[in-house]
């Protein structure tokens, strides 16, 4: 199979893209494939390690008020759409795939002009603005919620499939708990804000660890590489262990009891996929305030618990943390119902409707 996928700004679009590829290449070990992402996001660096032809196109979002910026977006725009055509045509796809971000709109455009075949996949509860307006020009789009059906008026084209990086996480070997000073007999508490941390939840957090002390659990705090020195400053519980970074998160989830985290779609498929009683703390500062909706999935189904931002004050924190390890039946009945939730087999699923699309090539 050769293929052209697209998509990047976040990991949340950049992962779900290379299970993609894991699985067709797992399926069909000949296949070839073309990644055409942004020149200056994290994609460009991610992607080229594992193997896989990367082509950067210089895009930028387009700004909802009125602004200048708005004139060089369409320019570069249309100059992706020129050297789309060229580059599509070059390959010769059997399909092109849309992961999400405005880096998909003119590669997903151009290729359905060119009367190639196109497949999109949606992370979030709530579509992003380029998903929705390619829906016309995808042959199927896949979604990661049932809710997201809601909204979108032609339904026709699309799956229920879920996210792919829940599968990928399956495969992950789990991290020694030792390697982070921690006691393999203890409970552990992850606590991270997405792969760069947040400014604001560190200032909360740091006074938060004193009330940490002297607890029956140990907590693993992910501060992000920006904001670590500033962290390491506080006067720190002994049974609270600060990193900058971890390379292999997933591999910290398989041996975590309870997870504090955002609420990116990626970040979720895995917790979903693994097991993970989480409490999630959505940013409040992303469209359309997708994170609270895909968090608020999970909550209606008594599958996690939820404190918004704006309600991170005092001792709450802590306090829900130690009422839900003290409330067996609580914390047994999240385990229970996110292990019902969510659809197993994502990239298989994927890969199945791919092929329904192409048909026999």
């Amino acid at each position: 199979m050769r293929v052209i996928i697209c998509g990047g700004g976040t990991g949340g679009h950049i992962y779900p893209a290379l299970a993609i590829i894991s699985i067709i290449k797992e399926k069909e070990k000949n296949s070839e494939f073309l990644y055409i992402g942004t020149h200056n996001r994290m994609e460009k660096d991610i992607v080229p390690t594992y193997n896989i032809n990367y082509m950067p196109l210089e895009m930028y979002g387009l700004k909802r008020s009125l602004n200048p910026k708005n004139i060089k977006t369409l320019i570069c725009y249309l100059r992706a759409i020129k050297k789309c055509k060229r580059v599509i045509k070059d390959f010769d796809p059997d399909i092109v795939i849309g992961v999400g971000g405005y880096i998909t709109d003119p590669v997903i455009v151009t290729a359905k002009k060119l009367g190639y075949k196109t497949f999109i996949h949606e992370q979030n509860s709530v579509p992003g603005l380029s998903n929705k307006h390619l829906l016309k020009y995808a042959d199927k789009m896949a979604i990661s919620f049932e809710s997201s059906k809601d909204y979108f008026k032609n339904k026709e084209k699309l799956v229920y499939t879920g996210n792919p990086c829940g599968d990928s996480a399956l495969n992950v070997r789990k991290a020694n708990k030792e390697d982070f000073g921690l006691d393999k007999n203890k409970k552990l508490v992850l606590i991270v804000m997405g792969s760069l941390g947040s400014l604001k939840i560190n200032e909360i957090i740091s006074t938060m660890l004193p009330m940490f002390t002297d607890r029956d659990y140990e907590v693993l705090f992910v501060t992000g590489k920006t904001y670590y020195d500033e962290m390491k400053k506080n006067k720190i519980p002994s049974n609270v262990k600060i990193v900058d970074y971890i390379n292999n998160l997933t591999s910290v989830m398989k041996v975590t009891d309870l997870m504090v985290s955002r609420a990116g779609a990626s970040t979720i498929s895995e917790i979903i996929a693994l097991n993970v009683p989480t409490i999630f703390i959505p940013s409040p500062y992303v469209t359309n305030n997708h994170q609270y909706i895909n968090a608020n999935d999970l909550v209606k189904k008594n599958a996690a618990l939820m404190i918004e931002e704006k309600d991170l004050k005092g001792d709450i924190l802590v306090r829900t943390i130690d009422n839900l390890f003290r409330d067996q039946l609580k914390y047994n009945t999240l385990k229970q119902n996110i292990s019902s939730i969510g659809v197993k087999n994502s990239s298989l699923k994927i890969y199945e409707e791919i092929k329904k699309i192409i048909g026999d090539k």
